[in-house]
């Protein structure tokens, strides 16, 4: 009961930070993500020291996560001189590079390969962010925040995994195909079509309540988001698969590590810039 309730605390804190900074403004926003870029940065980078005997820079490449994010960030919106944020994502990395003539590391190579590992992997993603939810508004000349798209991608990844759970555990044992039962012997097939059922509907009720994209529009979106998230909770799982780790770490009580909340983040937001960019 204990864990439950701590669990239960964590989550609430954790969708009113994400849902608060996002509905504020760009700038909360910006400030939200770039801080969980740079969290699960520096937690990916700890778990591959650890597991690999690799010593990659962890608060530099979490500060390089956080640059990156900023200068796309301050790019899109139009403030602030972003010209000089990307040289220095750029000086960050060419440290990055540099810095191993000087360390003496057993295995320099393998530390540049999991440095720039995180900035692919996560730094990217998150400084994706932007291109959903900032947009220009011809009518008005201007670039418009429209923070539903972005907080329309999290309540697919949660309605998603909710169904999910919830189809599989009361059907799964009927239907007990797995989805990907080498890295995740949980998942199975009837648990993701009970996702994205769940997920379709709640298209239906942002689209109901939110203007911008036709019903469609919406659903395929939902769809992008299932199944781009499903990948990115398997890339994770396997990940923790092969280093052998339950958590990706502690600092979310009852729920893990940053990785472990925004592991499907990773690979949906990427999967949905490519389709609104192809749509709109």
């Amino acid at each position: 009961m204990k864990n439950l309730v701590i669990r239960a605390i964590t989550g609430a804190v954790y969708v009113l930070a994400l849902v608060g900074c996002t509905v504020w403004g760009p700038q909360s926003a910006f400030i939200f993500f770039a801080l969980v870029a740079a969290g699960c940065v520096y937690e990916f980078g700890t778990i591959m020291n650890k597991h690999y005997e690799a010593e990659t820079n962890r608060p530099l490449s979490a500060i390089a996560a956080f640059i990156l994010c900023s200068a796309v960030w301050q790019y899109q919106i139009g403030y602030g001189d972003y010209v000089k944020m990307f040289a220095l994502y750029g000086f960050t990395l060419l440290y990055v590079i540099v810095s191993e003539l000087y360390r003496q590391a057993d295995n320099p190579m393998r530390n540049w390969a999991l440095a720039f590992a995180s900035q692919i992997y996560i730094a990217l993603p998150f400084s994706l962010l932007p291109f959903i939810s900032i947009r220009y508004d011809a009518v008005e000349n201007l670039m418009q925040y429209e923070w539903i798209y972005t907080l329309a991608i999290f309540i697919f990844l949660w309605t998603n995994d909710t169904g999910a759970y919830l189809v599989g555990s009361l059907f799964g044992r009927y239907v007990p195909y797995k989805l990907f039962p080498r890295i995740s012997p949980k998942k199975s097939w009837i648990g993701s079509l009970g996702g994205v059922m769940l997920t379709i509907i709640a298209a239906a009720v942002i689209e109901h309540y939110a203007a911008g994209l036709p019903l469609w529009q919406w659903i395929g979106l939902a769809l992008t988001v299932c199944v781009f998230g499903t990948w990115g909770d398997l890339v994770e799982s396997l990940i923790k698969r092969q280093v052998g780790i339950k958590d990706s770490g502690k600092i979310l009580p009852g729920h893990g590590g940053f990785l472990d909340r925004f592991d499907s983040a990773l690979l949906a937001i990427p999967g949905a810039v490519i389709y609104l960019a192809l749509i709109v």
